[in-house]
C-alpha cells in the first residue's frame, strides 16, 4: 500500500516495528539468528493494519450489549422489541434503546410519549435515534427531567411538541441533555464491560486501532478513562485508541490527564460539534431541506461561541475535529478556523456532508483532514435525496472530488451510529450502492478506487493524527500493525468484499485476533 499495486513478500518484524521488508530468502538470511517466530500466511493476504478514523468505542460496546433497533425494518418489529425488554426491567429501571431509524419502515412512523408510556408500563424510556441527534423519551422520563409545556428549547436544541404546545417525545440535540442528565449512570463495570465488548468486537473486524470520542458521556471524565485504563492493558488485549477531548470534558480532563498516560492509548483534538445529522433534519444547510422547507437545521453553537473554542483549543496547542455535516456548518466552521489558525498539525473536519466549490477551494488552503464515513452513502441513500433534492445531492458525500483536489481524507464508521465493519466501508467507497443492491451507485461519478478506498482506512487515518511517518503502510521503520483477509480485495469483484474473512488481527507485532475457522497455518 505504498504506492499502488507494489506487494511484498516478506516482512520482519521486531519489538513491534518493521525492521525490513523484501524476500523470505533474503529476510530468512539477513535475521537467521533472530528470528524466534516464522508466520507462512499460505496465500492470505496482509494490509497494513486498518484503522477506523471515527466512531465511539464505548457506545459501540453499549450497542453490542443493550437493546440495539438498528436493524429493525417496521414500527410493530421495534413495538414487539420494546415491550419484551420493558418485560424484564424492574418497576422502576429505564427502558433504554439504540439506534431506531423510522426512514426503515414503510410509514415513517415516530413513536408518541404516550404510545412509550404503555409499551413501557410506565417506565422512563429513553432511546436514541441511529444518528444519536434525536431521542424518544416518554412522559415519564420528560417529567423527571422537568421538562414541561413551558420548558423552552435549549440552545442548539429543539423540544418537538404538537399543535398545544406540549411535548411529543422527540428531543432533537441538546434538548435531550435535559433527559440524559437524569438517566442513572452505568457502573463503573458496566463502562469496562461496554469497553472491552467493543474492542474485542473490532479485533475480529480486522480493526487495530480507532479514533474515539467518548469522555463527555458517561458522568465524570474519570470514569471512560478508567475503562481505557483497565480493557487495554498491552498485554491481554492490545489495540492502538486516539481519543478525542469533547470540549464539554476539557477542564477536567486537564486536572487528571497525567494519572492517564497510557501504552496504547493517546489524546488528539478538541472535539466540537457544529450541527446535527441529515436523518433528524439538524444538519444545518444554507438553505431550507427540500422535504420539510420550514427548517434549514440546528446551528449548535453563534459563530463568537465556536470561535471561542477553536481559540481555547489553540490557548492548550490543540487542534479541533468538528463534527459538521450541514454545508452552513461547515462554512461556520471554515470561518471559525481562519480567524483562529493552526499553528501545528492538522484540524479534522468529521463528516463534510454536503459542500460546494467555495467550500473547497477554502479548505484546501488549511491544514485539515476531512474524516469521512463511506458507510453513510450505504445507509443514507435513497432518503437523503428527499432531504436535499435533486439539485444538491451531487455535493452530497463527493468522495471523488474530495480527493481529486488532492484534500487529506481518512475512513471511519461512526460507530455505534452504522456498522462498524471497514469493509463495509471499503464496499460503500467502491461502489455507493447497499449490499444486495445492484445499480451503478448513488451519484456513482464519486466512486472511488479500491486502492483509494483501502487507503483512507490505514494512511488515511494515521494522517488525521500526523502519523504517516510510523502508521498507515507497510514500511521499514512502521508499526508492525496488520490486517489479514482470505483473498486479494484487488483482485475480487465488488460483490465479494463483504465475502472477505479476516483471518489474522496484529498489533504491535502480535496476533491478538485469530480465525480459528478460517486458517489453518501453522
Amino acid at each position: 500500500m505504498v504506492n499502488e499495486g507494489e506487494h511484498i513478500e516478506a516482512v520482519y518484524v521486531e519489538d513491534g516495528r518493521i525492521i525490513k521488508t523484501g524476500t523470505e530468502k533474503d529476510l530468512l538470511e539477513m535475521f537467521s539468528e533472530h528470528i524466534t517466530k516464522k508466520v507462512d500466511l499460505k496465500g492470505y493476504v496482509m494490509y497494513p493494519g486498518f484503522v477506523d478514523s471515527h466512531l465511539h468505542l464505548i457506545g459501540h460496546g453499549e450497542k453490542l450489549i443493550k437493546l440495539d433497533l438498528s436493524e429493525m425494518n417496521t414500527a410493530e418489529e421495534m413495538e414487539h422489541a420494546l415491550r419484551e425488554k420493558a418485560n424484564n426491567l424492574t418497576a422502576d429501571e429505564w427502558l433504554l434503546g439504540e439506534g431506531w431509524n423510522e426512514n426503515n419502515f414503510i410509514d415513517r412512523k415516530i413513536f408518541h410519549r404516550q404510545e412509550l408510556d404503555d409499551i413501557s408500563g410506565g417506565r422512563p424510556v429513553l432511546l436514541s435515534r441511529v444518528c444519536r441527534h434525536a431521542f424518544l423519551a416518554n412522559t415519564r422520563a420528560l417529567e423527571l427531567a422537568g421538562i414541561t409545556k413551558d420548558t423552552i428549547d435549549p440552545p442548539g436544541g429543539i423540544i418537538v411538541r404538537d399543535t398545544d404546545g406540549e411535548a411529543t417525545g422527540l428531543l432533537h440535540d441538546s434538548a435531550a441533555e435535559l433527559v440524559k442528565k437524569v438517566v442513572p449512570e452505568g457502573s463503573q463495570n458496566y463502562l469496562n464491560t461496554a469497553l472491552r465488548t467493543s474492542i474485542k468486537h473490532l479485533l475480529s473486524l480486522g480493526l487495530t486501532g480507532g479514533h474515539s470520542e467518548d469522555l463527555s458521556y458517561y458522568g465524570y471524565v474519570e470514569r471512560p478513562l478508567s475503562a481505557y485504563k483497565s480493557v487495554i492493558d498491552g498485554e491481554e488485549i492490545k489495540f492502538r485508541a486516539h481519543l478525542l477531548v469533547h470540549h464539554e470534558a476539557f477542564e477536567d480532563f486537564e486536572h487528571v490527564k497525567k494519572e492517564y498516560e497510557l501504552p496504547f492509548v493517546e489524546y488528539g483534538a478538541l472535539k466540537i460539534f457544529a450541527d446535527g445529522a441529515f436523518g433528524g433534519r439538524t444538519a444545518w444547510l444554507s438553505q431550507p431541506y427540500n422535504d420539510a422547507p420550514e427548517t434549514s437545521g440546528v446551528s449548535i453553537h453563534t459563530d463568537s461561541k465556536l470561535a471561542q473554542l477553536v481559540q481555547k483549543a489553540r490557548e492548550h496547542h490543540m487542534n479541533v475535529a468538528v463534527h459538521t455535516i450541514g454545508d452552513m456548518a461547515l462554512r461556520q466552521t471554515i470561518e471559525a478556523i481562519k480567524s483562529n489558525p493552526a499553528t501545528e498539525g492538522r484540524d479534522r473536519l468529521i463528516h463534510v456532508g454536503l459542500v460546494d466549490d467555495n467550500l473547497i477551494a477554502d479548505m484546501k488552503q488549511l491544514p485539515v483532514i476531512l474524516d469521512l464515513q463511506p458507510g453513510f452513502v450505504a445507509s443514507d441513500f435513497p432518503w437523503l435525496i428527499e432531504r436535499l433534492g435533486t439539485d444538491r445531492i451531487s455535493n452530497a458525500f463527493p468522495f471523488r472530488r474530495l480527493l481529486d483536489e488532492q484534500l487529506i481524507c481518512a475512513g471511519g464508521s461512526d460507530a455505534p451510529i452504522e456498522p462498524v465493519n471497514p469493509l463495509l466501508g471499503i464496499f460503500a467507497a467502491v461502489t455507493r450502492r447497499k449490499p444486495g443492491e445492484h445499480h451503478e451507485g448513488y451519484v456513482p461519478e464519486q466512486k472511488l478506487t479500491m486502492f483509494e478506498a483501502i487507503s483512507l482506512y490505514t494512511i488515511g487515518s494515521a494522517s488525521a493524527i500526523m502519523q504517516e511517518d510510523v502508521k498507515g503502510i507497510i514500511k521499514e521503520g512502521y508499526f508492525a500493525d496488520f490486517t489479514v483477509l482470505d483473498r486479494d480485495l484487488f483482485e475480487v469483484s465488488e460483490d465479494e468484499i463483504l465475502d472477505s474473512k479476516v483471518v489474522f488481527t496484529i498489533v504491535d507485532g502480535d496476533i491478538v485476533y485469530e480465525n480459528t475457522q478460517e486458517n489453518n497455518i501453522a
